[in-house]
């Protein structure tokens, strides 16, 4: 039978990158994919990927161009420059970047790059970590053409249980933002309370239980309460430049917008100092050892 699906490509076959491949191979997507790292690639190709032996070769071999790159700069190198997907780009394809960068940054790339290859942009950083990419459980937020969003949608629901059109280009990436305020304010209060608990007899680790279903509890209490009371750092969510990356990213939105955003401030600082102890390329739920007076950085 004839395969009528759209073909997708896949840039940045990384911690996210992958298990969203894999999600779109099991659905029957045809899948053609490039990395700067080619190690990365090796077990999405064993699935069933095909190699492309660049960002512009994969371009030219499908409909929809998906990636999912480290930060802006990576995102201009791999889109702009040399074998770039500008360079083999065309009218009637689209880009889906679920990267995360300034807002400021994806408007300009989207219209540089209709004005180069005539491709549409859709901005749609992700929330859900590796482990929804997995369940394909992400909420991803989209910014571009509402017509763009749509064509790309059955594609990119094979890996999310929630992608909404928030607006134009760069709305994606403000939502983002949005989000990484909410997240990193609940991390550091949570790894707080932990250490109150701790510090005055009562077991942390109960606390989670203990809330749940009142105003107190979230899904980052019932994730984040056990795993900072037990110290446990894996399975890896991120790293903790990323959301440092993220939130002073969103501090610059908030002055640029007269947006005090005195929680977000805290959060990246008390971030900043796990980073100064070591901790910048370690999992963001690190930021627990900052209560810890026996942790070797204190």
């Amino acid at each position: 039978m004839t395969n009528t699906k759209p073909k997708i490509g896949y840039v940045g076959v990384g911690l996210m990158g992958a298990p969203m491949t894999l999600r779109l191979l099991e659905a029957g997507y045809e899948v053609t994919v490039w990395n700067r790292t080619r190690e990365k690639i090796l077990p999405v190709l064993e699935k069933g990927a095909v190699e492309a032996e660049s960002a512009a070769d994969v371009t030219r071999q499908v409909d929809f161009v998906f990636q999912c790159l480290t930060d802006a700069n990576a995102v201009e190198h791999v889109v702009f420059g040399e074998n770039g997907i500008a360079s083999a780009g065309s009218d009637g394809k689209l880009l889906v970047d679920f990267s995360s960068m300034r807002p400021d940054r994806t408007r300009e790339f989207a219209a540089k790059f209709r004005e180069e290859c005539g491709m549409g942009w859709v901005d749609a950083p992700v929330s859900g970590g590796v482990k929804g990419a997995e369940e394909g459980t992400l909420a991803i937020m989209a910014g571009g053409e509402a017509e763009d969003v749509e064509r790309v949608r059955e594609a990119v629901g094979q890996f999310s249980a929630r992608f909404t059109h928030m607006g134009p280009s760069g709305a994606g990436q403000v939502t983002k933002l949005c989000n990484q305020v909410i997240s990193a304010s609940n991390l550091v209060t949570i790894a707080e309370a932990i250490s109150l608990a701790e510090r005055s007899g009562v077991d942390a680790a109960m606390l989670p239980e203990a809330l749940a279903g009142g105003f107190a509890d979230s899904i980052p209490l019932q994730i984040f309460g056990p795993r900072f009371a037990k110290r446990e750092f894996e399975p890896f969510l991120g790293h903790i430049y990323t959301m440092m990356k993220d939130l002073d990213t969103a501090r610059d939105l908030g002055l640029e917008n007269s947006a005090p955003l005195p929680m977000a401030s805290v959060a990246v600082e008390m971030m900043r100092q796990a980073a100064s102890r070591g901790y910048a390329e370690e999992d963001f739920t690190n930021v627990i050892r900052l209560f810890d007076p026996d942790d070797p950085g204190y």
